[in-house]
């Protein structure tokens, strides 16, 4: 006898965070003989996101029982059966919480429906339960909630029941529990990115190292922050990508989390650039320099994290190469800049000074963004064997990086230009490039 069971809870943590619904559904292997549902009162808060998520509100739950209140019937809905769920681990680990709190040690065998579906239908993009069940034909109506999915499972189930009878006798090699040590057993020794999936599929954290199989081990046994422990109880999968030295491993973390912006990294996705620094030639054929929002269909040629951080910077291009405010976007006038009134201007504001001459200083000061060369690549260690690779910087602008094969390299530029995939050029990764080429810590250096 199975009990399949979904739980909606205020958080991703049993050791902070209460459950505010359950759903449990009793099935013999060929068909279900019972149901049990219940929203929970969590004695505290549901957070706003986790509302917006599953549709529980504080109003929804106030008059619930509390789960001590239905503590004594959830034991006998489960004695002697198997607890089936997806990521099982998380809704154990809540429920085996919540009676420990009330003096009782809760324990049952255990099925993880993901470890099963990796195992019995191999080969799919995900295995987060709503894409999962998408891919498969399974209806869901009633998704992150405790009812909607614990059926969802069920069904899901079914399908592997009719694979196989016996799930019970499969060995399921998987990366699910964060305390399993086969969650790091794939995982290589060598320089990489590394992501962290939650039970839903979804990705919370991407990360770098040289050696991808440690750093994931020392998140597992970070036990000394409230803020790992809840990222470690919500990892249910790893996975990575080699990138084979960590020059393009510091510069695939920073796109993949500008890109994905996952919920625990935090602090780097508070650096995102979203002003950017645009030039443009005016009808009399002066430079002018503007700092705006960064628009996608244009490369900036500078980045900045808040419009103040531009406009600071522009003042001192002003200050240091005598730009003219008003070409620059900081004095708005239909005459002179206040720069020329105090002889800190050349007069290109009033054409007094020829439009090439100043841009020979616009120019000038534009060079502080460019690298040292203007067109080079970096080659580097690939992350397979016989493999190189290759970023790209063109005309002072990071292009982006790519993986060639050694044979098809053999000094043939072609292969290194075609490799490429684009990465947006931004200040964080051409401060990455510029520590490695100081540091010399390249392998070689290209130019063309």
């Amino acid at each position: 006898m199975y009990a399949i069971i979904d739980i909606e809870t205020t958080g991703l943590s049993p050791a902070g965070e209460k459950i505010t619904e359950i759903a449990i559904i009793l099935h013999d292997g060929k068909k279900v003989v019972g149901e049990f549902e219940s929203l929970v009162n969590p004695e505290k808060k549901i957070p706003y996101r986790i509302t917006q998520m599953t549709g529980i509100t504080n109003q929804m739950v106030v008059d619930a029982p509390k789960f001590y209140e239905i503590a004594k019937q959830i034991v006998e809905l489960t004695e002697d059966k198997v607890i089936v769920g997806h990521n099982v681990n998380f809704d154990y680990g809540f429920l085996r919480h919540e009676f420990k709190s009330l003096g009782y040690d809760f324990k049952s065998k255990t099925m993880d429906t993901v470890r099963l579906s990796r195992k019995l239908i191999p080969g799919r993009k995900s295995y987060s339960l709503g894409k999962l069940c998408n891919d498969i034909g399974i209806e869901n109506h009633a998704r992150h909630r405790a009812s909607g999915d614990a059926l969802a499972t069920t069904r899901l189930f079914e399908m592997l029941l009719e694979i196989d009878d016996h799930p019970e006798n499969i060995k399921t090699n998987g990366v699910q529990s964060p305390r399993s040590k086969s969650l790091v057993e794939h995982l290589p020794k060598k320089p990489g990115v590394y992501y962290f999936y939650n039970n839903d599929g979804e990705l919370i954290y991407v990360g770098k190292s040289i050696n991808v199989h440690d750093r994931v081990l020392s998140h597992l046994n970070n036990n000394l922050h409230k803020r790992a422990l809840e990222m470690k109880d919500a990892i249910a999968a790893v996975d990575f990508k080699l990138t084979g030295n960590e020059l393009v491993a510091l510069l695939l973390e920073s796109a993949e989390i500008k890109k994905y912006q996952p919920f625990y990294n935090h602090q780097q996705r508070r650096t995102f650039f979203n002003y950017g620094l645009y030039s443009f030639t005016d009808d009399d054929g002066y430079i002018n320099l503007k700092i705006t929002r960064i628009v996608d269909q244009l490369t900036p040629l500078y980045t900045y994290s808040s419009m103040q951080e531009g406009r600071n910077h522009l003042f001192n291009l002003v200050e240091n190469f005598q730009l003219c405010q008003k070409l620059c976007g900081l004095h708005e006038t239909t005459g002179a800049c206040f720069h020329y009134q105090i002889h800190q201007c050349n007069g290109a504001c009033l054409k007094e000074e020829s439009s090439s001459d100043y841009n020979l200083r616009v120019n000038e000061s534009l060079e502080n963004y460019h690298f040292d060369q203007q067109n080079l690549f970096i080659v580097g260690q690939g992350g397979e064997e016989g493999e190189k690779s290759v970023v790209k910087i063109e005309h002072g602008k990071y292009i982006g990086f790519g993986f060639v094969d050694e044979q098809l390299f053999n000094g043939n530029l072609h292969w290194l230009h075609k490799c490429i995939q684009h990465q947006p050029d931004n200040r964080e990764v051409r401060q990455i490039i510029n520590s490695h080429l100081k540091r010399k810590t390249v392998e070689s250096i290209i130019t063309f």
